[in-house]
């Protein structure tokens, strides 16, 4: 599976009560592996998310370099003006 590509809207079926997740852990563990990320809830509210190794991998370890990243930007070959005013110096307080 690769990056991100089981990020989707969370079926009921990828949703569990803590005590459910609790007796149920090995199902729950094979579902984060095969189908994607289970969120378990604790007192009606989701509190944690149960990923595979893959997944967390993808999400802990950028892929590609800053290069890469500003290249596949979508603001990439807009031309920007950069150029500062050089013409004023800038009023420094050194508190003396």
């Amino acid at each position: 599976m690769g990056c991100l590509n089981s990020i989707r809207t969370v079926s009921p079926k990828t949703e569990w009560q803590l005590q459910e997740a609790k007796n149920r852990f090995s199902e729950v563990f094979e579902k984060a592996l095969v189908e994607g990320p289970q969120v378990v809830s604790r007192r009606g509210t989701k509190r944690v998310v149960i990923i595979s190794e893959a997944e967390y991998n993808c999400l802990t370890h950028p892929q590609g370099n800053l290069v890469d990243f500003f290249q596949n930007s979508p603001f990439a070959g807009v031309d920007l003006n950069l150029d500062r005013n050089r013409d004023y110096p800038r009023d420094i307080d050194l508190g003396g």
